[in-house]
């Protein structure tokens, strides 16, 4: 397979990674040039991805954030041609689903939407790992949900990257479990780690700091975008975590132990319930 990647920070450059190991051939585009260059004297990819070339690619996933994917997408629909399914790999899949599908049909080719459940704390193509999405879930949004044939194409497309479940699912069903499972997640711990405490936590802390604080480290620009693109599922869940967290507070101040007790009780059949 002939294989194109958008954007060689961490998710892309593991994209070219683990197709290049599995023996495919890579077209690669950057904005930085001397990554590009890099990439291509490590012998990761093969080429550039050109207007020129992008029609010979099997499958052209695009890794950048997600304004600056649709971007992409728009200015070189014209060069697709009929033959690449084109992925991207953003966090959120409502803007792009919605904006995307119009452009492929008026262009006459096929875009899916995609996001790998894979990374790390750290960005940049240095990091980036042919093993990154072994084993890992990825969320599949198509222009259509009774084309097994390509649903098929996809998982064959995928196949190099050794994942684990590939689901189908909906741009807002995706958004909206994403707010929850991720992207809260992620403004907990950068707002957990800013208590002036957490400057004197040498020698107190363990396993449950790390696991609050890992994901505090992140991509901010990357990250500021995809919660504002996603802000009316990922404010429910703010609010609800907000309500919830005024009832422990209540229950504290009011030294109500029976109450405090009930709420971690509570906490705690769910999580068994849930796994």
């Amino acid at each position: 397979m002939i294989i194109g990647v958008v954007g060689l920070g961490l998710i892309g450059g593991s994209f070219a990674k683990a197709y290049h190991a599995e023996g495919h051939k890579v077209y690669a585009w950057n904005r930085s040039k001397k990554t590009l260059g890099f990439a291509l004297i490590s012998g990761d990819i093969d080429e550039e991805l050109t207007e020129e070339n992008v029609s010979e690619c099997d499958l052209v996933v695009i890794c950048l954030y997600p304004q600056a994917s649709i971007e992409w997408i728009r200015s070189m629909a014209p060069h697709f041609g009929e033959k690449p399914v084109v992925i991207d790999a953003c966090g959120t899949k409502r803007d792009i689903c919605e904006t995307c599908f119009k452009i492929a049909e008026e262009h006459g080719f096929t875009f899916v939407g995609g996001h790998p459940m894979g990374g790390t704390k750290y960005s940049g193509f240095k990091y980036a790992k042919e093993d990154m999405f072994r084993g890992k879930p990825m969320l599949i949004v198509p222009p259509r949900y009774d084309d097994i044939e390509l649903y098929s194409k996809i998982k064959e497309l995928l196949s190099p990257l050794n994942l684990g479940k590939l689901s189908i699912t909906t741009a807002e069903n995706h958004d909206r479990m994403i707010a929850f499972t991720s992207q809260l997640s992620h403004i907990v711990a950068s707002a957990y780690i800013k208590s002036p405490t957490a400057e004197n936590r040498q020698g107190f802390s363990g396993g449950t700091y790390k696991d609050m604080t890992r994901v505090a480290f992140l991509n901010a620009p990357m990250w500021a975008e995809i919660f504002i693109t996603n802000k009316d599922y990922l404010l429910d869940e703010l609010d609800s975590l907000i309500d919830n967290l005024g009832k422990y507070r209540e229950a504290i101040s009011e030294e109500n132990v029976e109450e405090l007790t009930e709420l971690l009780a509570d906490g705690t059949r769910r999580k068994e319930r849930l796994g």
